[in-house]
């Protein structure tokens, strides 16, 4: 199967600074959607494990040497990104024209640094529960988006305040309150039957604690490694083999939308396809090289 045959739509869903401690978090919707499809604990964030370079880097599927991004980047209203490397909204826009695109992040830099201006996606910034309630009422009039990104931002919050870690029970009921949220996204796709025909890759950036309890940035385990998953047509169901970095979200997004992609660093990660699904086209490579 051609998976851009069987794909309508691409949902990115992702909490912020939540490493792979969803694993000792309370995270039911999370543990239950992360197993209808192909899924680590074990995925790579970028170096540095930064929100700015991470982000940019599932979003412009390149690493952050290359994006160029960074916080301050980000957070600049002067500053306006001209990478040789199009966000994956960037190259919806030239691909799909007529797309409808929509992005919705707690961190406003995503959607004023990151994801490119006018290039007519829908963008909110707003508090992780109205943002959620605001993407909740987008989907109910516009089930014929092709690509929608969710950004919250609470876990990393309370890192930076609390602590990362396991042993942080703040840090852990924010990481539970980003998977309610996303649980009550993922039930009205199912709700609306947009499930069976859409791609949905659920995340997180970075992870922290690592060489500082309350920050993140090193290559500690702790900090760089993160949860990661895909369901939809022609994904596997089971855990994955080998290396994943959450740079290769583009690259499956991208895979599933039918799109021509420049040089990217995202790859499909070893095991996600099923055998009946091809990476047709040479639009995306399927090992980890």
């Amino acid at each position: 199967m051609k998976l851009s045959d069987h794909v309508k739509r691409v949902f990115i869903l992702g909490m912020d600074g939540a490493g792979n401690f969803v694993q000792q978090a309370d995270t039911p919707y999370l543990d239950a959607w992360l197993k209808r499809g192909a899924y680590t604990y074990n995925a790579q964030a970028e170096m540095p494990t930064i929100s700015a370079e991470c982000w940019g880097s599932v979003l412009h599927g390149v690493t952050p040497d290359k994006h160029g991004l960074d916080n301050d980047k980000a957070a600049s209203e002067a500053y306006s990104i001209q990478s040789p490397y199009p966000s994956l909204f960037r190259l919806a826009r030239e691909q799909l024209p007529d797309a409808k695109l929509a992005a919705f992040s707690a961190w406003a830099p995503i959607n004023s640094g990151i994801i490119e201006d006018n290039i007519g996606v829908h963008k909110f910034s707003l508090s992780d529960e109205r943002l959620t309630e605001e993407l909740l009422a987008y989907i109910g009039v516009n089930p014929d988006v092709r690509l929608l990104f969710l950004q919250l931002d609470e876990p990393d919050g309370a890192g930076h305040c609390y602590g990362y870690g396991p042993d942080s029970p703040d840090y852990l009921a924010a990481i539970k309150g980003s998977d309610e949220r996303i649980g009550r996204v993922l039930e009205r796709l199912e709700a609306l039957d947009l499930v069976a025909d859409s791609l949905i890759v659920l995340l997180t950036d970075h992870g922290g604690g690592g060489e500082n309890k309350h920050g993140h940035g090193s290559p500690h385990p702790m900090d760089r490694n993160v949860f990661w998953g895909c369901i939809g047509p022609g994904i596997r169901q089971g855990v994955l083999p080998g290396r994943v970095s959450i740079t290769d979200t583009a690259a499956i997004a991208a895979l599933a939308l039918g799109l021509e992609t420049p040089g990217w660093d995202a790859r499909l990660p070893e095991g996600l396809l099923d055998e009946d699904a091809e990476a047709d086209g040479g639009k995306a490579e399927t090992d980890n090289g």
